[in-house]
């Protein structure tokens, strides 16, 4: 019984320096300056979703026990976007039909980054293009960072998905 709970624990922290590593990546100054990133609530949400989507998409594509990580992940996820919308100041009526929103929009997103990603050029830029920059814009820098950010964390083993950090590329060292 007691393992029991230190492996929960354990699990606990793992997502936890994951989500960390992931808002960390997408906080990136650079993708905000350099990048044109609306420096919003919508611009980081959709930050983190990318940066996300790439995490997620590897840990789907190994073998068990990553996919129940990336499952605790995404419900770590959903956990921090209800909590930022609290501290927003969303009242309690109101979170559930926002977390629904974003929830759609999350799911939405990471299909639309990894179908673009697997397709890659005009494709990946088109998809960022759409939802980070709202259809204006021009979104290749981004879709050249995305696609490295892709082969770093492909090249990575599981070990360093439990051990980190995460192998994301300094979006500013991105030309």
């Amino acid at each position: 019984m007691l393992s029991w709970f230190s492996r929960r624990a354990a699990n606990r922290k793992l997502i936890a320096r994951l989500l960390g590593e992931i808002i960390a990546a997408a906080r990136e100054p650079a993708l905000f300056v350099d990048y044109g990133v609306p420096d919003s609530f919508e611009g980081r949400f959709e930050a983190m979703t990318l940066h996300a989507t790439l995490v997620l998409r590897q840990l789907n594509a190994m073998a068990p026990p990553a996919p129940d990580l990336a499952q605790d992940l995404v419900n770590a996820i959903f956990a921090h976007l209800d909590g930022t919308l609290r501290e927003m100041g969303v009242g309690d009526p109101t979170v559930p039909k926002k977390m629904k929103v974003l929830a759609e929009a999350f799911l939405g997103r990471g299909l639309a980054y990894d179908s673009a990603a697997r397709a890659g050029g005009p494709a990946l830029e088109e998809a960022l293009r759409r939802n980070i920059y709202a259809g204006r814009g021009d979104a290749a820098r981004l879709a050249r960072y995305v696609a490295a950010a892709g082969a770093a964390l492909a090249r990575a083993p599981f070990e360093t998905f439990v051990n980190g950090p995460l192998p994301f590329p300094d979006p500013a060292g991105v030309a």
